[in-house]
């Protein structure tokens, strides 16, 4: 009943063991895994990668960390490929947004491709994954504008303000490795107080390693991992991700499981078929 509803399945760190990595998510409960595209040269990445595996979803974007090698046409090239994919398993628009926190440099173009493709998730009436760093007000200003079926605010690190603003919209905050860290006392403390019904599950694997991957880099792994200079994640961590945020919350973990994977189920509506296999109303 776990959904990772992010995690970069197609990243190199993947190419030499990446069936084996799925197959271990599967075996440890993960019904479902979302994979972003970041730049049109991995959209067929994502659709073949879907395409091989039952459990793997997959969503169309420019991310803002790549819109510097973006050009117009690649807009094009997207609204032409959702159109063609609407009837897959394709899930969403993403991973778009904003990131202010590596660079500024660029945001005119960021926010460019951004509401471009903002365009294209009302066109289709998709919802949107959305890369929030360091830009949640103005990602708020662009979204108003809008009528979009919501969507997943990745990686949530905002306020708790802009929490609820995001969750007036019909959005998910999704939560991962960054809560394991028993320094991280405003990402537990939204992940304690915001409601539930707002929480969803990822892994934004290979990145963002839960704490104990930090503290003990091999286990987990498999031996063609410990090559990798930092610990990999993988969506076999979204399980003891959840016991996390059960813990954080004091609520019974079947509670969390059932309930994150409902909203991960109505917040994308092309899982909305894995409902099925959850004892909660749908």
């Amino acid at each position: 009943m776990l959904i990772d509803t992010h995690c970069h399945l197609d990243a190199v760190e993947f190419d030499i063991d990446r069936h084996v990595i799925i197959q271990n998510a599967v075996a440890s409960g993960v019904v479902a895994m979302v994979v972003p595209s970041v730049e049109v040269a991995n959209f067929q990445n994502v659709i073949d990668l879907a395409s091989a595996y039952p459990s793997i979803y997959f969503a169309l974007g420019i991310h803002p960390m790549y819109v510097d090698k973006a050009v117009d046409a690649d807009l094009a090239i997207l609204n032409d490929l959702i159109a063609k994919q609407l009837n897959t398993k394709l899930v969403a628009v993403g991973e778009i947004g904003l990131d202010f926190f590596v660079t500024v440099k660029n945001r005119e173009k960021q926010e460019y491709f951004f509401v471009e493709q903002l365009k294209t998730a009302q066109h289709f009436d998709l919802p949107v994954i959305l890369h929030v760093r360091k830009s949640c007000d103005i990602i708020l200003k662009h979204l108003r504008k809008f009528k979009l079926p919501g969507g997943i605010a990745h990686a949530f690190n905002g306020s708790r303000q802009q929490a609820d603003e995001f969750i007036k919209l019909g959005f998910k905050l999704g939560f991962g490795g960054a809560m394991t860290y028993t320094r991280a006392l405003h990402i537990r403390e939204l992940a304690k107080t915001l409601p539930i019904e707002a929480i969803v599950l990822e892994t934004d694997a290979p990145d963002i390693p839960p704490e104990w991957l930090i503290k003990s880099p091999v286990k987990n792994l498999q031996i063609s991992e410990i090559k990798f200079a930092k610990p990999r994640n993988t969506p076999v961590e979204l399980k003891e991700i959840a016991m996390t945020l059960s813990n954080i919350r004091h609520e019974n973990i079947m509670e969390i499981l059932a309930n994150t994977h409902l909203n991960a189920c109505q917040v994308l509506p092309k899982l909305s078929h894995l409902c099925t296999s959850v004892k909660v109303n749908c």
